[in-house]
């Protein structure tokens, strides 16, 4: 996709500038992404020190699309913003603050036959927060979950996400609803690190087989579809003696660092496609990486 009229892309990052903790993890996806629409021809704009949410209503008027990564439970309200005043080339503000809530996200997948974690409220438990990203706080104790927690059982398994696009669900839905379902970018390996209780996110490698890959894809899919998510989705899940979805993440992830190391094609055309409709059929990977949450990439083969 070569853009000759020189149109103009918001990319949002919230961690950059606001939470030190995730920064570098955002700001490789930062400039991943920002590499990529500009090497499609558009001019790239983010926000710059300052109030977050003025600094993307001041931009976006100015862009052709827009899209924004920030933590789960803030992400629907900048959102937002860019959806009042650009295209929004992510996941709608509706649905983005649906799977904020993990409790409810995995009520609905259960509800629609999606394997999910069981909350249990005695013994031993994995307590995360309602809110949450990257598994902040989450631990394995026998204790009453905090304010804002909640318990579910401890499973074992392979630790593996999928990597997604979806086309237009909502929003301009007469002009760019195609019907077309999802385009999976990738299945990953994520590190998770245990220390005592506690559990911390490092990063994956992509992509990866798996015995039970066409299944977890399966379950991918149908997470996505039932949450109506478009854009970049990441779906994580534990491959046990199910596939148990734990996590809807409805924006950019840490694996987009990866993906986009070993992919063919832009990641900026596919989203922007996407959110037009003319969701690509499959992209092609070539070569497998690691990444870890500072954005540094090694190739494995």
């Amino acid at each position: 996709m070569i853009n000759p009229k020189g149109m103009k892309a918001l990319i949002a990052e919230y961690t950059v500038f606001n939470d030190p903790g995730l920064a570098p993890e955002g700001r490789a996806m930062l400039r991943v992404l920002s590499e990529s629409f500009e090497s499609c021809g558009y001019e790239v704009l983010s926000p710059e020190k300052g109030d977050f949410a003025e600094e993307i209503g001041r931009l976006a008027p100015e862009c052709d699309v827009g899209l924004v990564i920030a933590p789960d439970d803030i992400l629907w309200r900048f959102t937002k913003i860019v959806e009042d005043n650009t295209r929004n080339i992510g996941c709608g503000s509706l649905n983005i603050a649906l799977c904020s809530n993990k409790r409810r996200t995995g009520e609905v997948l259960s509800s629609q036959g999606i394997a999910v974690p069981k909350e249990i409220d005695e013994g031993v438990r994995l307590i995360k927060r309602i809110n949450g990203v990257d598994g902040q706080n989450m631990r394995l104790a026998d204790e009453e979950p905090g304010k804002g927690e909640f318990g579910q059982e401890f499973i074992e398994g392979d630790n593996i996400s999928v990597s997604l696009v979806g086309g237009r669900v909502t929003g301009d839905t007469c002009l760019s609803y195609s019907g077309k379902g999802p385009v999976v970018l990738s299945v990953n390996r994520q590190y998770i690190e245990r220390d005592g209780n506690r559990f911390f996110y490092r990063g994956g490698e992509t992509p990866v087989d798996h015995p039970r890959k066409d299944e977890i894809i399966e379950t991918a899919i149908k997470s996505l579809n039932v949450l109506g998510c478009q854009g970049y989705t990441g779906v994580d899940v534990i491959v046990a003696d199910d596939i148990y979805v734990v996590d809807v993440n409805p924006r950019p992830t840490t694996s987009l660092v990866g993906i986009c190391a070993v992919m063919e094609e832009e990641i900026a055309e596919i989203l922007v496609e996407s959110s037009k409709g003319n969701v690509p059929g499959s992209v092609h990977l070539n070569g497998r990486v690691s990444f870890d949450t500072k954005g540094v990439v090694k190739r494995l083969e």
